[in-house]
């Protein structure tokens, strides 16, 4: 009886300390922000370094010049595995910062600071990444605006502007050319137009009678050819522009699969060393 009574108060303690809601979790979070931070902008920093130096070691081994400097599928290849490179060697930086520059966690299994050192890490390269994408799309940005805003203020500026910001205006060029050097460059209207044609058969595909025949009258009566030779010269200049919209979609598709397999391994390389670095910060033997 009398240990049943003693017994009854310890129990009645314990249930009622189990009632308490947040009593056995900590009032810390479970990430450190400024660690996180502090390695994502590291991990941004030496990205933008490491792509400026495979630029200029990219562009000191072309050259303008036949068979002088490296080849176009060397420079390719080279261009691949740099930017794989600069992901892995980025990202461990900045996870490995991240892990030795968090807050010690007392009172906790291995096994959750495993995970939370893995998580630092992916946060840093996830914050790095969207860190490096804007500063890469303002860069961008400028130097599109730039050119544009200097041909506009110029003779001829939206002609300019344009055609160094639309794929299809070399093709239109080559399509309107004639042996005339007098000839009016700037109508700008017939140039849209024709613009239009091509990047909807281009979307189609292929060109429909009716736009080829009113390409062939359009280039008879620019150019003063027979409608003949008019309609062979759109059908042929339409034929580059097709191969050339083609080569432009492989080379997009091969550098969107390597982009992600590069993304892939900076995130590994990142949760990876993040936990390297947060066993080094709690003096853990690896």
């Amino acid at each position: 009886m009398q240990t049943s009574a003693v017994s009854r108060p310890a129990t009645d303690r314990q249930g009622s300390l189990a009632e308490i809601p947040g009593k056995n979790e900590s009032s810390l979070s479970g990430v450190s922000w400024a660690a996180v931070i502090g390695g994502a902008f590291v991990s941004a920093s030496l990205a933008l370094i490491l792509l400026s130096l495979g630029t200029g070691l990219g562009f000191s081994s072309v050259s303008p010049w036949s068979n002088i400097g490296a080849s176009a599928t060397t420079v390719g290849k080279a261009a691949i595995v740099w930017l794989i490179l600069t992901q892995i060697i980025a990202s461990a930086m900045g996870g490995y910062l991240a892990g030795r520059l968090r807050t010690k966690w007392t009172d906790l299994h291995t096994d959750e600071v495993y995970f939370r050192d893995t998580a630092h890490g992916f946060l840093v390269w996830a914050v790095g990444l969207v860190i490096t994408a804007s500063l890469l799309a303002t860069a961008a940005t400028s130097l599109a605006g730039g050119p544009q805003r200097s041909a506009a203020g110029s003779t001829g500026g939206a002609v300019s502007a344009e055609g160094m910001l639309n794929p299809n205006a070399y093709f239109v060029d080559i399509l309107l050319r004639s042996g005339n050097a007098t000839q009016d460059r700037n109508d700008v209207a017939v140039r849209g137009e024709v613009e239009r044609i091509f990047a909807h058969s281009l979307s189609q595909g292929n060109m429909i009678p009716a736009d080829n025949s009113y390409l062939a009258q359009l280039v008879s009566a620019r150019t003063g050819l027979s409608p003949a030779d008019a309609e062979k010269r759109a059908s042929e200049v339409f034929e580059e522009a097709q191969q050339s919209s083609d080569r432009a979609r492989k080379a997009l598709a091969h550098l969107s699969l390597w982009l992600f397999v590069a993304l892939l391994s900076g995130a590994f390389c990142a949760s990876y060393a993040g936990t390297i670095g947060g066993k080094q910060r709690d003096h853990v033997r690896i």
